[in-house]
């Protein structure tokens, strides 16, 4: 199910996740019952903010001020929101 992602929306990651650093491959990863999803890095850095409390907006910005040189930044991060979603990564909050 896609929905829009909203500046103002606050996700929290699923129940059913557990977000990690994984050293042996080298990447943030997603833990389920079943299994591990890797994440790319951009993918990493946006789940690793994720905490229920902050705003996609205030993501978008903690994003922007660590990465400066990437182009259109809030298109990708909006993007990764809604996949994140739509696979049941995370949950709406409010």
């Amino acid at each position: 199910m896609t929905i829009p992602i909203n500046r103002a929306d606050i996700f929290s990651l699923a129940r059913h996740y557990r977000f990690q650093w994984e050293d042996a491959q080298q990447c943030y990863v997603l833990l389920f019952p079943e299994g591990m999803i890797k994440l790319n890095g951009g993918a990493g850095e946006v789940i690793k903010r994720v905490d229920g409390t902050k705003t996609v907006g205030d993501i978008v910005k903690e994003l922007e001020t660590a990465f400066p040189d990437v182009p259109d930044l809030q298109t990708d991060v909006l993007a990764m929101f809604g996949l994140a979603f739509e696979k049941a990564w995370i949950e709406k909050v409010n």
